[in-house]
């Protein structure tokens, strides 16, 4: 509903009875909608003409253009527009045909005045959500970007006011957030509003490799340190001078190696593996994980004052599933990315689609909503992103819910299992973030810790 009280819909109701139309207009009235009638097709489509209406409510059986036919019409010329057909021929046969003319859904009569309401609310959201998709495939090359990021929720762009200010400084930044939300990303785009722009960006998944081949890639080995060094190479500090190196994943890094990296970020020198000198370098390091680093070093998992060291400055990364709208601006990019190199000439994604899209939770963030419409555009035969085209666990995807009450006995469960339950939930609000979690359950973490061990046993 509107300020006013009112909802923002539109409804054209076509009946040739006229005290059918009065009852229904009446009904959608004090439901809060506005709505208007006519008695037969023609005149549906006249009006159709001359204003802007949300949605089209119509009877079957009427004199000379049946509301079968009248479907047809509106879906050729105003596909926008939801038809949903009324009829008192409540036959399977009946439904089929009314789909097959491109009507959104039918009711049958006597109408069920609760359900018609129901029925006229979800055609207007498809419209609004249908709309939405429209713009967005002709917004999606021109929208707000910084770097590689792409989104206009709040949570980005608090994110890009963020990047606008840690950019340019030489501060070192500590990047979090859940896997596939896009760290690396963000890295680049510090690195682009830098002066450090021109000179080169590396990175380096720190939990990638083994702690002596970390060890060689940063700071470089020479001739004969081991078996396979035949000859001296440069470490990542050398490979970025002048620049930005980013150590991916620095949660899973060692702690011995954390050890040599505070001595080389502290001196800004390394020295090389089997070698004898020290070598200065000019970088700016920011780091990347999707771990607690705070409960890390609680649990001497990682080095406190390296900790201090790299976090300077803290980006939180927002998950997916949090960034609204955002989801279906990036399958809309993401479409035409893998349009373009498969050859096809995909234009859009459908609603119903698109409503499954925003409703599941992306564990995966945007890496897995990337794979999936990567996927689409694989299977689909048409031009269009179908519900078909999406994975199983999209499309049968039910929202997560923390249960408290209800009167069926077999439904209840323990206090601890909803205790359990609501912990959970917390945890995946900050991004599994325990010691964020503990404050909001102000729980201090021993106990929290506890608790998840308790309940996993």
């Amino acid at each position: 509903m509107n300020q006013q009280g009112t909802r923002d819909g539109l409804v054209l109701i076509v009946d040739d009875e006229r005290a059918m139309c009065e009852l229904v207009e009446t009904t959608l009235q004090m439901s809060g909608y506005t709505a208007e009638w006519c008695q037969s097709a023609d005149a549906a489509l006249a009006r159709l003409s001359e204003r802007e209406f949300d949605v089209v409510l119509t009877d079957v059986r009427m004199p000379g253009v049946t509301g079968l036919e009248l479907c047809q019409q509106i879906n050729q010329s105003r596909p926008d527009v939801p038809v949903v057909v009324m009829t008192a021929f409540g036959s399977l046969q009946t439904a089929v045909s009314a789909i097959r003319s491109g009507a959104y859904d039918f009711i049958t009569k006597p109408v069920d005045m609760d359900l018609l309401t129901l029925t006229i609310e979800r055609a207007i959201e498809r419209r609004e959500l249908t709309r939405q998709i429209r713009l967005l495939e002709e917004r999606v090359g021109q929208s707000q970007q910084v770097g590689s990021l792409l989104g206009e929720s709040a949570p980005m762009q608090q994110l890009y006011d963020q990047l606008a200010r840690i950019g340019p400084s030489e501060a070192s930044v500590l990047i979090t957030g859940e896997s596939g939300t896009g760290k690396e990303l963000v890295a680049r785009s510090i690195h682009q509003l830098s002066d450090r722009a021109e000179q080169p960006f590396v990175g380096v998944n720190c939990g990638a490799l083994s702690e002596a081949i970390l060890e060689s890639e940063l700071f470089g080995h020479v001739q004969g340190a081991f078996t396979d060094a035949r000859g001296d190479r440069k470490g990542l500090f050398q490979e970025a001078q002048g620049g930005t190196l980013l150590l991916d994943e620095i949660g899973d890094m060692p702690l011995t190696m954390q050890v040599k990296l505070l001595r080389a970020l502290e001196e800004s020198k390394v020295r090389p593996v089997g070698g004898d000198r020290d070598l200065e370098f000019d970088v700016r390091v920011l780091a990347a994980t999707h771990c607690d680093l705070e409960t890390a070093v609680e649990e001497g998992r990682f080095r406190q004052d390296l900790f201090y060291r790299i976090n300077v400055i803290q980006l939180s990364l927002p998950p997916l599933r949090s960034r609204g709208a955002d989801i279906l601006q990036l399958a809309q990019h993401f479409l035409e990315q893998f349009s373009k190199r498969s050859n096809k000439q995909l234009t859009h994604i459908a609603a119903p689609a698109a409503e499954k899209l925003l409703s599941y939770s992306w564990p995966g963030n945007v890496r897995e909503l990337r794979n999936v419409i990567e996927r689409a555009v694989a299977l689909t035969r048409f031009d269009t992103v179908t519900l078909e085209d999406l994975p199983d666990k999209i499309r049968q995807h039910r929202g997560e819910t923390v249960f408290i009450g209800g009167d069926d006995p077999t439904e209840l469960v323990s206090l601890e299992e909803i205790e359990h339950r609501y912990i959970q939930h917390v945890l995946r609000a900050v991004h599994q973030n325990r010691t964020q979690a503990a404050k909001i359950l102000r729980l201090d973490r021993k106990t929290l810790y506890r608790k998840l061990k308790n309940h996993d046993q």
